[in-house]
């Protein structure tokens, strides 16, 4: 199975490859090229990211953005508009994933486990916005992003608790029935 993907960052990127390890280990990934240096750029290329990556044989395109909002529900208005935004002949095969403020909200879903992960307080991650405290506490720096410590975080991650974030959940729920009709058998976090 090849998988496209187009992300804002090396952390988005991370947490895709740790779903592909996870759920889908032997996919092919093939990036789609961003090039816009805002959300509102990257949002206007979605039809040519999906036109790119479809030609690239992709049997699945999955965009990962985040709301950069303290709002908890302004996820969705963004999903509308990235959702409106994919052409009809690509419609089956897209999944948008909108976080929650950040994907750091995401990997920090569980205060618990990621505290004791890194032997941390779990006051510290039980914040509105835990990307300083991760990005402290992994080590990620502008050289240094550390995908390979992120994507097995998430491989090894209890994701059944992420599903209290309603992001997650959303995202998840897109993949769960992509995965009834594709090649790629995901877990079914509902009994978790």
């Amino acid at each position: 199975m090849k998988i496209g993907y187009s992300v804002e960052g090396s952390t988005d990127r991370a947490f895709i490859s740790g779903l592909k390890l996870r759920w889908c280990a032997n996919a092919i990934m093939i990036e789609g090229r961003f090039r816009g240096s805002t959300g509102q750029s990257r949002r206007r290329e979605i039809a040519k990211v999906c036109l790119e990556l479809s030609h690239n044989g992709a049997e699945l395109i999955t965009f990962l953005s985040d709301s950069n909002s303290d709002d908890p529900n302004a996820w969705r208005k963004v999903a509308q508009d990235e959702e409106s935004r994919v052409p009809v002949q690509y419609s089956h095969y897209v999944i948008i994933g909108i976080c929650q403020r950040n994907v750091e909200c995401w990997l920090c879903a569980d205060t618990d486990w990621i505290a004791k992960r890194y032997n941390r307080s779990t006051e510290e991650f039980r914040v509105s916005n835990p990307k300083g405290i991760f990005n402290t506490v992994l080590g990620i720096s502008y050289r240094d992003t550390r995908e390979e410590e992120i994507a097995e975080l998430v491989m090894q991650a209890p994701l059944h608790r992420w599903l209290h974030n309603k992001s997650f959940e959303a995202f998840y729920d897109k993949l769960w029935l992509y995965s009834n009709k594709s090649g790629c058998t995901i877990e079914n976090l509902r009994e978790g």
